[in-house]
């Protein structure tokens, strides 16, 4: 699965969330969480509130930025889980 696109912001997501650090790819995880556990990937500690706090972050330093930036990491989170589908 680390040869899907998107893997290396799971893979990094993951290790974030098992760290319990806040990051672009902790959230991103947290919102996929429940597909990617459907898929059979633990995701622990998921975010609470992720979309939200997603968007924050990168309106903070983004500014008006931010919308762009948001879509193309969900899009990314979603081409990863349909590549997953596939391949289980």
């Amino acid at each position: 699965m680390d040869e899907l696109p998107g893997a290396e912001i799971v893979t990094q997501g993951l290790e974030d969330l098992a760290r319990r650090e806040e990051s672009i790819p902790a959230l991103l995880v947290s919102i996929g969480a429940p597909r990617l556990r459907r898929l059979g990937i633990s995701v622990s500690n998921p975010l609470a509130e992720p979309e939200v706090r997603l968007y924050e972050l990168l309106a903070a330093s983004l500014g008006d930025g931010a919308h762009s930036q948001y879509n193309a990491l969900i899009r990314r989170l979603v081409s990863y889980e349909r590549a997953a589908e596939c391949v289980r």
